[in-house]
């Protein structure tokens, strides 16, 4: 799960089912998600710039107990 702030601009990530790890350009709230733009991390080609969307998932907590479950 990522929380809002564990992912910033400038950060280097791998993501699911991924062997290459990405640069990541830009973070921003989208429709169901957080949109990141990336980057190849090697740098060899800033052009293949991409657009992923993390789906979010909504917890509900009362009292300290996770009612999602």
């Amino acid at each position: 799960m990522i929380l809002a702030g564990d992912v910033d601009v400038g950060d280097v990530i791998v993501l699911p089912a991924a062997d290459e790890s990405v640069l990541v350009t830009r973070v921003r709230f989208g429709r169901g998600g957080l949109i990141f733009t990336v980057t190849p991390a090697d740098g060899d080609s800033p052009e293949e710039e991409r657009h992923l969307t993390l789906t979010t998932e909504v917890r509900v907590r009362k009292r300290g107990r996770d009612l999602a479950r």
